[in-house]
């Protein structure tokens, strides 16, 4: 995939923002808030997390749907393209700070040269968005498959670049508190599930806590996200957990979103070197986009959907 056809499979829309199509399939790009809280203050935007809402024929369709009619040879394009919408529509937000979260599966690049160039459209996306790449979040799902040493020279790449990192997911499996140590996120988001257990009794609370506490203390900062009533966000506050994410803050919307008038940002001194010039001429909305596919990062071009496998729970 050169730097032309992440482009040239793109989507604009009428209301600005961007989407991309699999043979029938339309994908968009919807974004869910990470709040900061600070004691005495509004909830403000600390990041987005990117989602993908996959339609056909404007009818709804569940991910395990969509993915179990992708070609296998075709996940890797996808997952790439779908980074891209998510950087550039969070671009067209009125944000000078926020993040974006976008998701990756470290299982899907497993070569230096493959991870080099995904990398490198990742930060070709967020030169086209206009930004800097320290507010790109690579959001890599912890599982206990995955090589240590893949992931850990993966994150170093992305670090050299400049961009931040996540580890999705964490206590779903057999979590590795030595891996964390390792390769030090910047961010460990929580399996919800998991946290709601701890939450369930007082000990499990006072663990839970320390746990928070030694991440705090490595520099990791913890985020808690499937939060659903008012009472598990002031869990977090008597945690210690600044960075919150649920349905009781805030539900995903498609691009372009509603958040900058029902959550504005705060003025800031900003600096234009978080703007830069477009390289590349992005396209209005294209001739029949529902016949439109995806250009494969390898030589080989995308198939029409046909079924395939099962779907990866952690993709997008």
């Amino acid at each position: 995939m050169t730097p032309k056809s992440i482009f040239a499979n793109l989507i604009r829309r009428d209301d600005g923002s961007f989407s991309t199509a699999y043979g029938p399939f339309i994908l968009q790009s919807a974004l869910q808030p990470v709040f900061r809280s600070v004691a005495g203050q509004a909830l403000q935007i600390e990041a987005f997390e990117g989602l993908v809402r996959t339609t056909r024929d404007n009818e709804p369709v569940a991910p395990g749907d969509f993915f179990a009619l992708v070609d296998g040879q075709d996940i890797a394009a996808i997952d790439s393209i779908a980074r891209t919408i998510h950087i550039l529509n969070t671009g067209r937000l009125n944000r000078s700070q926020a993040k974006i979260f976008v998701k990756f599966q470290p299982g899907i690049v497993r070569t230096p040269l493959e991870m080099r160039q995904e990398v490198e459209r990742i930060k070709l996306a967020s030169h086209e968005a206009g930004l800097g790449v320290q507010r790109i979040v690579c959001e890599i799902r912890e599982s206990v498959q995955a090589d240590k040493d893949t992931i850990a020279a993966f994150i170093t790449h992305m670090r050299d670049i400049g961009f931040m990192v996540a580890i999705d997911d964490y206590g779903a499996g057999q979590s590795d508190l030595e891996l964390l140590k390792r390769i030090r996120p910047d961010y460990v988001k929580f399996e919800p599930r998991w946290v709601r257990d701890f939450l369930d009794n007082q000990a499990g609370t006072a663990l839970l806590r320390v746990i928070v506490q030694q991440m705090l203390d490595d520099g990791i900062e913890p985020i808690i996200a499937g939060l659903e009533e008012e009472w598990q966000v002031e869990a977090c506050e008597d945690l210690g957990v600044s960075l919150i994410q649920g349905y009781a803050l805030a539900r995903p919307e498609l691009a372009p979103t509603s958040f900058d008038q029902t959550f504005p940002e705060r003025p800031v001194q900003t600096s234009s070197a978080l703007h830069t010039t477009s390289r590349f001429e992005i396209p209005d909305t294209p001739a029949s986009p529902l016949t439109r596919t995806l250009s494969a990062p390898a030589p080989s071009p995308l198939k029409r959907a046909r079924a395939f496998g099962k779907r990866n729970s952690g993709l997008l």
